[in-house]
Order: C-alpha cells, then structure tokens, then sequence
C-alpha cells in the first residue's frame, strides 16, 4: 500500500507559500516551545499576544490572502479608496503597537 504523501506547495493554491510560513512561524516561537507547551492552534486562538510580531504579520497576510480569494469584485476593481485609508490606518498601527491613537 502507498503511502500518502504531502502535495507540494506550488499544487496546494496561491495562498500556500505564506500559511507555510505562518506554520514554520508559529512552531518556533516560544508559545509553542516553552513551558506550558501549548499546540500551534492554541496559540493562534488563545495567546496571541505570546507570538512575535512576524507571525501575527503572516497571519494578517494569510487571512488578507484567502479574504481576497473568495472576493472576486476585488480581483477586478481592487479596493475603493476608503478601503485603502482603513488598510493604511490599520498597517500603521500593526508598525506602531505602543501608540495611541
């Protein structure tokens, strides 16, 4: 009997290379390896604030990334402008987490 086996990256969809990424993330950081040892998705669900910034980045990114799969008006007309003033209001606030505003 055969084994089943992984497909690779580039079959598995467009938004592949960056949940690899999010994953690889994710198991290294010190939520997953540090006592209490806690799983990849607890971590996602429950400790955010416990992941580094470069993980909770992948994760907006996946997230935009499969947002903008199942929404085809985007892939054509992309974002109205008062959609681009709320993505650049919230990045600047992903680069800024200690301000205020």
């Amino acid at each position: 009997m055969k084994t089943p086996t992984l497909p690779s990256p580039s079959n598995q969809g467009r938004c592949s290379d960056i949940k690899q990424d999010l994953v690889n993330c994710i198991i290294k950081s010190d939520c997953v390896l540090q006592p209490p040892y806690r799983t990849p998705k607890d971590c996602l669900q429950n400790h955010l604030s416990e992941l580094p910034e470069e993980c909770l980045h992948l994760r907006y990114a996946f997230f935009d990334c499969k947002r903008g799969l199942l929404d085809m008006r985007k892939r054509f007309r992309g974002l109205d402008p008062s959609q681009r003033i709320e993505k650049a209001i919230d990045a600047s606030k992903l680069e800024s987490p200690g301000s205020t505003t």
